[in-house]
């Protein structure tokens, strides 16, 4: 009996299909949310916390930090959805999630993880 076909990731390939379905939302989806988290923390690094060492000024890190925490939640949330859909690896997923945290390595990571996704590779 030949053994059925597989794909790259060893998978039958109906799985496949099943596993990859919504790969290109689950991507946008995850690309707005770091581009949003990746903003919102320059903007408290570079803006709000100046604001409050060197101008005494409070509102703006409890107002941006704030909104930074319950949107990295939701970028967590994302980028779990689609390391899930697209079947990234349990290092290239928890290395995204780092970058959320980092200034600027969140747009560096959302651009290879964007390549590497529409290229059909794993993260």
């Amino acid at each position: 009996m030949a053994a059925e076909s597989t794909t790259a990731s060893r998978l039958p390939r109906a799985l496949a299909r099943r596993v990859g379905q919504s790969v290109p939302t689950a991507l946008t989806r995850y690309r707005v949310m770091a581009w949003i988290v990746g903003v919102l923390l320059i903007a408290l690094v570079l803006v709000a916390v100046p604001l409050k060492y060197l101008g005494g000024i409070d509102g703006p890190v409890s107002v941006i930090g704030t909104l930074h925490g319950w949107l990295y939640f939701v970028f967590f949330l994302t980028a779990c959805d689609l390391a899930l859909r697209a079947r990234w690896t349990l290092k290239g997923t928890v290395l995204v999630l780092v970058a959320g945290t980092v200034p600027i390595l969140s747009f560096v990571a959302e651009r290879i993880a964007t390549r590497k996704t529409r290229a059909g590779e794993r993260v």
